[in-house]
């Protein structure tokens, strides 16, 4: 600050106050050099310079015996009034019980008259602006202006601070999110947003102002205290919710807390903060409960994923990453008859080993590294049925895995155009699943992504019917080419009448649609005589095989 006004020629503005003029001429002409100085013969007409607003003011020298108004009454003023408290004031006198007084009631300093060590004035005023700059600036930056809550820097400074002192002491971290906060602003309008953030910031600050504890705004919808290992956090919790209750119109906001308990010393705030927020992101979507404590198990799960992203990239390269296939029968005749595949991918890590597709796809999806892994298993699909083609002279069209994200890739038909030229592929060979939760969060734009395809030739499955977002409307308005049955009913239909029911619905909304119904999971003879005598088209599972790899695959030639 200081190096940016001095090469601007930038200078600040000081007032001096002294009823006596020889006083006045005397420190002017030792400031002026480095500062704008103003003049005033007494408190008033200070007050009046001050209050008329026409330059501001970086420091103020202020007598102490005047008339009209003295010094004492003037600072008196000027703590009182919220626009001016902040001017740092240095007092010159030669009494020291004036010093003592006047530096209780506010005063930054004070200069002993008479003025004759001008080079200590002007050290002493510059240390006074620097100090009083700096602070302002801590005064501006160190709290969230909606909440009053600390920024999260200074957040994490004042724990590292406190630590210092109570670096024996039991310690939890909090993180509170506010669940699906967009829509409170987008239904009900910023306004009310705010008084949500509020209420939780006033709540906080009245729970932990007799406590051992500071909370921060962390993000937009998220919170943080810092407190006693002790201390009972559903309380906490419960003074949100009924807060809440009390200030918003909103009366079904949901409220998520993740505790990291007890927090290792040994590391860094920041990694205190994070494994708060792992805990509270874990029951995200879970109506359960409202409340997860970080565990030893957190972190080792958390650092597994965080390898297994690290890793992802190298999978690909070196083709770590293998693309099994399973069966697909068609039962409508006496025997069954090899109609299709599925593209699945397993993982052989050099290191881990075979790892579950359950461990990294749900991953994956999370953070955008489906579509790398999408785009390589679609490559290493296409590929395959060339070879086969050539080698064996037969036609497997197999299915593969359109994700959620790569629907709104602006080039995903052009690229799978590409992969039948290279491959010399027919459309019908290379087989698109979507699953149906992918509706849900732009209907119009999947409708029209799989219109483009349908119109290059691409046959479309809609995978795992009836567990997410199902609808009448969804199925009738998505132009599709076949249905698969998820897995779940065909476990339970056995056992389950409901399942069965479900089972048959699905069989029937195909049939008006006129199109096949492909099963999932079909592991025993039971199950595949069951879908047979509801006129089920396709069954996939380990009834026939379970997923192998390509050099496998072919006996089922």
């Amino acid at each position: 600050m200081n190096s940016f006004k001095g090469l601007n020629g930038l200078k600040r503005h000081v007032l001096v106050v002294d009823d006596e003029m020889i006083n006045r001429e005397l420190l002017s002409n030792i400031l002026c050099v480095e500062y704008e100085v103003h003049l005033a013969e007494n408190g008033k007409a200070a007050l009046d310079i001050l209050k008329a607003g026409d330059c501001s003011f970086s420091l103020i020298l202020l007598d102490l015996l005047m008339p009209v108004m003295d010094g004492f009454d003037l600072i008196k003023c000027l703590k009182e009034d919220e626009a001016l408290r902040l001017i740092p004031i240095i007092v010159m006198t030669s009494e020291k019980d004036a010093e003592v007084r006047s530096i209780k009631m506010g005063a930054a300093d004070f200069i002993k008259k008479p003025y004759d060590m001008p080079d200590v004035i002007l050290a002493r005023c510059e240390r006074i602006i620097e100090l009083q700059e700096d602070k302002n600036i801590i005064h501006g930056t160190e709290r969230d202006a909606l909440t009053g809550l600390y920024s999260r820097d200074y957040f994490i400074e004042y724990i590292n601070q406190i630590e210092k002192y109570k670096a024996d002491r039991k310690v939890d971290i909090l993180d509170i999110n506010i669940d699906h906060f967009h829509l409170i602003n987008e239904l009900y309008g910023r306004e009310e947003g705010n008084n949500v953030l509020k209420s939780i910031g006033k709540t906080l600050l009245d729970t932990f102002k007799d406590q051992l504890g500071i909370c921060c705004r962390s993000g937009a919808d998220n919170f943080s205290v810092y407190c006693d290992h002790e201390f009972d956090h559903k309380k906490v919790l419960k003074r949100l919710i009924d807060g809440l209750s009390d200030a918003s119109v909103f009366h079904k906001i949901r409220l998520r807390m993740g505790v990291y308990p007890d927090a290792d010393k040994s590391l860094m705030v920041e990694t205190w903060l994070d494994r708060a927020k792992t805990a509270c992101d874990i029951i995200k979507g879970d109506y359960s409960k409202n409340i997860e404590y970080y565990s030893h198990e957190f972190y080792e799960r958390a650092k597994y994923q965080e390898k297994l992203i690290n890793d992802v990239e190298d999978a690909i390269k070196n083709k770590d990453l293998k693309v099994f296939y399973q069966p697909k029968y068609d039962v409508t005749g006496d025997e069954p008859t090899l109609r299709s595949a599925e593209a699945l991918i397993r993982w052989i890590h050099p290191e881990l080993g075979m790892i579950s597709p359950g461990d990294f796809i749900p991953l994956f999806e999370s953070n955008g590294l489906i579509q790398d892994l999408d785009r390589y298993v679609w490559e290493e699909v296409a590929k395959q049925i060339g070879k086969w083609k050539k080698e064996y002279n037969v036609s497997v069209p197999v299915s593969v895995n359109v994700s959620r994200m790569d629907i709104y890739y602006p080039g995903l038909k052009e690229n799978f155009v590409r992969l039948l030229n290279e491959n010399d592929l027919q459309p019908n060979e290379l087989m698109l699943e979507i699953t149906e939760s992918a509706y849900a969060e732009n209907a119009e734009e999947l409708i029209a992504v799989v219109e483009k395809l349908r119109s290059a030739g691409f046959m479309i499955e809609m995978d795992d019917f009836g567990t997410g977002y199902s609808s009448l409307n969804m199925i009738t308005s998505i132009p599709i080419d076949a249905l698969k049955l998820d897995m779940k009913f065909v476990r339970n239909m056995e056992k389950d009448e409901k399942s069965m029911k479900l089972v048959e619905l699905v069989l029937e909304i195909a049939e008006f649609l006129q199109v096949p119904v492909i099963a999932e999971g079909v592991e025993t003879e039971k199950q595949l005589k069951l879908l047979k005598e509801r006129s089920c088209d396709i069954v996939q599972g380990y009834y026939f095989s379970k997923p192998v790899p390509p050099e496998e695959f072919v006996k089922f030639f």
